[in-house]
């Protein structure tokens, strides 16, 4: 039975998604939905000695009510790699393995420090996270298809379409899911119940949910064990 799960690809995401990812066969970028303004497509948080400090990618949106993840584009020309890489370095350099993934993420900021779209910086970062982890689940893009209807429905004609066996819906999609269509369809829904876990950190009391690049700088081989500890699927059974 082949798993699908999905999600709009942030900036550096946090565990969570990656939890996901470890138990899924097929991961779908879901980049065919309206761009919001101050969400986590753009933006995540590193742990500084000072606190969470928040790395934003800058992004033309003028225009954004009309325009989808996949076509966000970056401002180009405003030193944001610099600032991100410096933030990164300053952090992390007496982190265990700061140097096994600095230059990793910092020749994938590089690429876009002119422009380029969101999404691509997005997915280039994802998946060199994922091979640091040794996740190898393929990847495509709801922007590559024609899902139909709202919501669960959405969902599950993704499903559908994909030729999946089950889905892994979020920490919310219990609320929405219309488990009833999911099971006449013959595709288990199965929700996600993430407790982050805590493990060693820089700078102090732990602090969760900051941004990959937190788990792998400080605990490098040991990060899929230590995000999956937290991790934990309730399957959907109707009564």
């Amino acid at each position: 039975m082949k798993i699908l799960t999905a999600h709009q690809v942030g900036y550096m995401p946090w565990l969570g998604l990656f939890s996901k990812l470890a138990s899924a066969d097929l991961f779908c970028s879901f980049d065919a939905v309206q761009y919001e303004r101050r969400g986590w497509i753009n933006r995540n948080q590193i742990k500084t000695a000072n606190g969470p400090l928040m790395l934003s990618v800058p992004v033309y949106t003028k225009e954004h009510f009309g325009t989808t993840v996949s076509e966000v584009e970056i401002v180009g020309g405003t030193n944001w790699v610099h600032k991100h890489t410096r933030s990164i370095e300053l952090t992390y350099r007496k982190a265990p393995y700061f140097e096994q993934h600095y230059a990793g993420v910092g020749a994938i900021l590089d690429l876009y420090a002119e422009g380029g779209r969101l999404n691509d910086l997005n997915l280039d970062l994802l998946r060199y996270f994922m091979r640091s982890l040794g996740l190898q689940v393929p990847i495509v893009n709801a922007s590559d298809y024609e899902f139909k209807g709202t919501k669960s429905l959405l969902v599950l004609d993704m499903c559908v379409q994909l030729r999946v066996g089950a889905y892994i819906f979020g920490g919310e999609g219990e609320a929405y899911a219309d488990k009833q269509a999911f099971h006449e369809a013959g595709i288990q829904p199965w929700f996600q119940k993430y407790e982050h876990p805590v493990y060693p950190q820089l700078h102090g009391a732990f602090v969760p949910n900051m941004s990959i690049v937190d788990l792998l700088m400080n605990c490098g081989p040991d990060s899929l064990d230590i995000l999956k500890t937290g991790w934990q699927l309730e399957a959907s059974v109707l009564a």
